[in-house]
């Protein structure tokens, strides 16, 4: 074996055990931060597969959309989908001075089902990558796969097993929100460091040196799973619960709709969300507070980021990737507004109103679609 492919081998595989100390804790300072994978840390190939894997998905949760949702529930979908914006924005501060944070899937697989649960989170993920660079555009459906169908599926699975058979009123509904929230995330966060990991093992070049990212499955599951499950899984699980204790008082219709979908009109109206509608506004005035997490957002790393940060190369496909989309509002910045905070809940409200027009437009054109049918 030549001199440099024994090198890279060892950049990758941590021969000497220095090497692998050093590299180990610099990736579980890069892993923990946010989920949302950006372009040129997964091959072209990988992301077709994730994307192809993900198609099916989406198909589903259109046809259980045009199933069960009218356009008189279109402020419900928006609701969810902004709510999962939203709480995306909230950064969790994680051992290593870096941030993760919740996505809000749970919730809505315990409202809508898993399959349109599906639809909402993926609607915030593209307003996400499109607009504020949050996460990769070639990328998209990997992170989809990740939070929009792992996560909702996962949580919702744990959440019938507890509440099966249970009135709408039962505890038990409570602990199968909670940890089908922390379950969810939790595995979601083990898909992605899979996708990380399988990187180097399958992408080099002739020498062996890691085209994307570069670490192995040994540092990229412990460094990936360890803390969502510590503290951003457990947030997930926290809010999840919660708001279905608030359900349970106040709206227990919303907890039946899965089982029970002609009920759907029941759901529909502002009213009847008034105080959800309300929180979120509450949440997007004091988002800022995510601000205050040490660390920087994954997303907004870039390659001279990284080798600030003190990785020792850049792969040669993360650097070629990198910078393939330029979004409008990278960052959640809004370049005009010089106040930070000011500009990060103004990205906030810009977000929500993209939603809404989003959801809208395309819950519109699916019950039409139904209206046509019949």
């Amino acid at each position: 074996m030549s001199q440099s492919k024994t090198i890279s081998k060892s950049l990758i595989w941590g021969t000497p055990r220095s090497l692998m100390l050093y590299y180990g804790i610099f990736a579980i300072w890069l892993f923990t931060t946010a989920m949302h994978i950006p372009d040129g840390y997964l091959s072209p190939a990988t992301s077709i597969i994730m994307f192809i894997i993900v198609l099916p998905f989406w198909v589903i949760g259109v046809r259980k959309l045009r199933e069960k949702m009218t356009s008189r529930n279109v402020p419900l979908v928006a609701l969810l989908a902004a709510f999962s914006f939203v709480i995306m924005m909230f950064n969790v501060p994680l051992p290593g001075g870096t941030t993760a944070h919740a996505v809000g899937g749970a919730l809505a697989a315990i409202i809508m089902g898993p399959e349109i649960a599906t639809m909402a989170v993926s609607i915030a993920l593209v307003i996400q990558a499109f607009f504020f660079g949050d996460g990769g555009i070639l990328a998209l459906g990997a992170n989809c796969f990740n939070m929009a169908v792992v996560l909702p599926y996962v949580s919702y699975a744990i959440y019938q097993s507890f509440s099966k058979n249970q009135p709408t009123t039962s505890k038990r509904r409570i602990v199968g929100a909670a940890l089908g929230g922390w379950a969810g995330l939790t595995v979601a966060a083990f898909f992605a460091a899979v996708e990380f990991g399988i990187q180097p093992m399958l992408f080099h070049t002739a020498n062996g040196t890691p085209l994307y990212a570069p670490y192995p499955l040994s540092v990229s599951i412990p460094a990936m799973v360890i803390p969502h499950a510590l503290i951003a899984s457990v947030v997930e699980g926290l809010v999840t619960a919660l708001v279905v204790v608030y359900l349970q008082r106040t709206n227990q219709f919303a907890l039946e709709f899965v089982k029970k979908a002609e009920i759907a009109p029941e759901l529909s109206g502002f009213a009847k969300w008034r105080a959800l509608w309300i929180g979120l506004a509450a949440m997007i005035v004091i988002v800022p507070i995510g601000l205050l997490a040490p660390g920087t957002a994954w997303g907004e790393w870039g390659t001279e980021q990284l080798s600030s940060l003190g990785l020792a190369f850049i792969p040669e496909g993360m650097a070629k990737l990198s910078g393939l989309w330029s979004a409008p509002l990278p960052g959640y910045d809004l370049p005009a507004i010089k106040n930070a905070n000011l500009g990060y809940i103004l990205s906030g409200i810009v977000g929500t109103i993209v939603i809404g027009i989003v959801v809208w437009l395309f819950t519109m054109l699916v019950t039409i679609r139904k209206s046509e049918a019949r």
